[in-house]
């Protein structure tokens, strides 16, 4: 069984999201892990795009803390090491989620952690870095806001394991280590990381402690952001990666499987999809004017927003990780020996192999910027 999304194509465009949709799609194309929900399938009819996904049923940490579970230290270690393992797999793959928080991990029927959303991702090169803010507020790391407001050389993996962080806190504590909401302004933030010191409680013990304080670091230089960093934490020694990589550790939560693990009424915070940095907005302003101008003139909203649908049917790739899959078992096989020689060579299907996914800055014109 699986999950199925989907996204309206006119509100896409109207929300300046189709950017977003096109970059997430192409990620999730490309990549597989077992501590992610994985894309199977992803396609479209005239008014919406769709993607399957795997089906987790254990529900996100986010309910689970609005149910008030108490989470023990070896429940919250074991996420800690399972989104450890997600985002080693994802950096081998050059990507940044950028938003890891409670909603955004799911837990099987098990209780196992599957990191998901990758509406705002970003994928960088070989000594590239970041730039953009973007991200839930609470979760960002401190680069990404110092970045944004003053310059500098922008961020990369190491955000995603402070966020690591101030989720695995807030599972133990109920609350976040900082005192940030969505309204905070970038600027206040800045200074906050240099002026407020994390409190951990006395009951907790001294491996948890030093193991969130390395995950809570502020200089990124000396946070723990690999997974090299953390097998080498004494407070993980005892763990067995090869077994916890293979779903062999046994969760110390397990969801009830006799109850749906959601709250349709709760109200997410509010995530930054992407903004450019501060120091460059002038430029930016004056570009996106003239953008803005020269499409007044020319074509009527109506028009505009038939464009971008054509565009979208036109440029949205349709993906089958079974078929994928089928096909590169074909391309694995060994080929006849001498004793099957005078037999017809094997053919691979030519529509089972994948089309890569296009980069969706030319799907239509946007006020966002990439």
């Amino acid at each position: 069984m699986y999950a199925m999304k989907y996204m309206n194509k006119q509100q896409c465009i109207e929300r300046d999201e189709v950017r977003n949709v096109f970059r997430e799609l192409e990620i999730l194309q490309e990549i597989e892990h077992v501590f992610l929900v994985n894309l199977w399938y992803s396609f479209q009819d005239e008014e919406d795009m769709f993607m399957v996904v795997d089906l987790l049923l254990g529900g996100d940490l986010r309910y689970h803390l609005q149910q008030n579970v108490q989470f023990s230290e070896d429940t919250v270690r074991l996420y800690i090491c399972e989104m450890a393992l997600a985002l080693d797999y994802l950096r081998s793959q050059h990507i940044i989620h950028r938003d890891v928080k409670p909603d955004n991990i799911l837990l099987d029927e098990q209780g196992h952690a599957h990191l998901t959303d990758f509406n705002i991702a970003t994928i960088i090169k070989d000594g590239e870095r970041a730039t953009a803010l973007a991200g839930t507020k609470p979760y960002m790391a401190p680069e990404i806001f110092h970045s944004f407001v003053n310059g500098g050389t922008g961020y990369s993996f190491e955000v995603d394991w402070w966020s690591v962080g101030v989720m695995a806190y807030e599972l133990l504590r109920g609350w976040r280590p900082y005192d940030i909401h969505s309204s905070n302004a970038v600027e206040s933030l800045v200074q906050l990381f240099s002026t407020v010191s994390v409190q951990y409680l006395p009951t907790w013990s001294k491996g948890m402690v030093a193991l969130l304080r390395k995950l809570l670091t502020v200089n990124p230089e000396h946070r723990f952001s690999s997974l090299q960093d953390m097998q080498t934490a004494p407070s993980l020694a005892h763990v067995l990666w090869d077994d916890l990589s293979e779903k062999k550790v046994e969760p110390g939560f397990v969801p009830n499987k006799g109850r749906l693990h959601c709250d349709p009424t709760f109200e997410l915070e509010e995530m930054i999809l992407e903004s450019r940095p501060l120091h460059k907005k002038k430029k930016r302003l004056a570009k996106n004017k003239s953008r803005d101008s020269s499409r007044d003139s020319s074509q009527s909203e109506n028009d505009y927003l038939q464009d971008c649908l054509d565009a979208i049917q036109q440029d949205f790739v349709i993906f089958n990780r079974e078929k994928l899959r089928r096909s590169q078992e074909l391309m694995n096989e060994p080929l006849p020996g001498p004793e099957t020689s005078d037999m017809t060579d094997p053919t691979v299907d030519s529509e089972a192999a994948p089309t890569a996914l296009p980069m969706c800055g030319s799907i239509c014109p946007s006020s966002g910027s990439s």
